[in-house]
């Protein structure tokens, strides 16, 4: 049967757009395994994430300027700045310890994101690396790693959280068994996995009996439910975790006396067990250091709240340098990625009351140890460190560096049901780090 000339010219078009689609699958396909193989893996097998609640200001710590004069209202850095092991690389003054371990640490200085600069969305921001919507619930970093990596040993978890509990640090799509264990007293393991009082051995036997079946009875009526599922598998990890083992991990009497007073305060005390969970197998450990009782405000440092920033600062230098020493006594600072991060970082004029207010648009993040090719500084912002001058480093960049440092491709995609979601929002890993 002979075709129509419209019929011929339709079915022409149609198996050229069915080539051109073919090619562009095809080519896109070469592109994303070229940009994997030009990704540079390096050998890091855990996180400490040290996270500075309020938004550290980068002019004051990490990225100094000239001088300022806060009574003036002159913008400019509070504190004098020092040479470090680094040369060309300099710190404040309250950062004595690490500023000799600078050849161990590179100072990202050009992180920056467009988030409306308030607290909460762009903690959300620095934890998930996207912004709030309506129709996904993103996983932080810590979950994407616990999901990707698991934890080192049955043992442990993959993910512990020492500070409050927050949605940011959450699992989103990924489902509990991503999910943190988190604790806020150092002095004793996380509330729930001991038993409680009046509870022995055996009655304990009896109940977990029980619980065996009523969990078995639920996993067979909603066999296809993922809410019971996830919950299920939370109730298996949280027995897995009650036993003696795990509990070890939180003794930290069993350190030497004169260790934990090297790592100081309870922030000091918060950095020596994330050592310790670490070296039992832990992949992820956020550390949160917005302790208000050290200077009244944190890091959010407005009014005169700033007065005794040097203080939080100080108690920063002295756990971090520690931390750094212990790892690498234990062989485990070119296993552990230490990332300093914080919401925002602070511009550098004063306000009204002397301190100063919130900055997105250039601040300072840090990374130490992870086998890391560490500089002491990456990245120039301008002289008031207001303004990235080059290398600007976004925040999907950053959760790139951290993923590509720990062997995980930061190209990957991850799925929320059908949906595909890029494991950093298309994010691009500091290559002069992992080469």
């Amino acid at each position: 049967m002979l075709q129509s000339r419209r019929s011929w010219l339709q079915n022409v078009a149609a198996g050229g757009t069915a080539i051109a689609a073919s090619s562009a699958g095809v080519n896109g396909l070469l592109r994303a395994n070229e940009s994997k193989a030009a990704t540079p893996f390096g050998k890091a097998e855990h996180v400490i994430s040290i996270w500075l609640g309020g938004g550290m200001g980068q002019i004051d710590t990490f990225d100094p300027k000239r001088l300022g004069d806060q009574k003036a209202r002159k913008p400019g850095s509070l504190y004098k700045s020092i040479d470090t092991a680094v040369s060309g690389v300099s710190v404040c003054e309250h950062l004595p310890r690490l500023a000799e371990r600078m050849d161990r640490v590179t100072a990202v200085r050009t992180v920056h994101h467009d988030v409306i600069d308030e607290h909460a969305a762009a903690t959300n921001r620095m934890h998930t690396g996207r912004v709030v919507t309506g129709t996904v619930t993103y996983p932080s970093l810590g979950s994407v790693v616990a999901h990707e990596l698991g934890a080192a040993d049955s043992s442990v978890p993959p993910y512990v959280l020492i500070g409050y509990p927050n949605v940011t640090r959450g699992p989103g799509f990924l489902g509990a068994s991503s999910g943190y264990l988190y604790l806020t007293d150092t002095s004793k393991g996380p509330s729930g996995l001991s038993l409680p009082h009046g509870i022995d051995a055996e009655r304990q036997s009896r109940r977990e009996q029980l619980l065996s079946a009523t969990r078995a009875s639920a996993r067979r009526r909603y066999e296809n439910d993922s809410a019971v599922a996830n919950y299920d598998s939370v109730i298996e990890q949280s027995l897995r975790l009650s036993g003696p083992e795990f509990g070890e991990v939180f003794e930290l009497e069993n350190e030497s006396g004169q260790l934990r007073n090297q790592y100081g305060s309870e922030f000091g005390q918060r950095c020596l067990l994330a050592r310790r969970l670490v070296q039992r197998g832990v992949r992820f450990v956020e550390v949160s250091h917005n302790l208000n009782f050290i200077n009244g405000t944190g890091w959010d440092v407005h009014n005169d709240g700033i007065n005794k920033q040097h203080e939080l600062i100080r108690d920063l230098d002295t756990a971090m340098s520690t931390l750094i020493d212990d790892l690498e006594k234990h062989s485990m600072l070119d296993k552990t990625l230490i990332m300093v991060s914080s919401e925002f970082g602070r511009p550098p004029g004063f306000d009204a009351g002397g301190g100063r207010g919130h900055q997105g648009k250039a601040f300072t993040c840090v990374l130490a140890g992870g086998g890391l090719n560490h500089s002491g500084a990456y990245g120039l912002t301008d002289e008031l460190s207001q303004n990235i001058v080059e290398s600007p480093v976004s925040v999907p960049d950053l959760f790139a560096t951290v993923h590509a440092s720990l062997g995980i491709d930061p190209q990957k995609l991850l799925y929320d049901g059908d949906r595909p979601i890029p494991i950093t929002d298309n994010g691009k890993p500091i290559e002069s780090l992992l080469v």
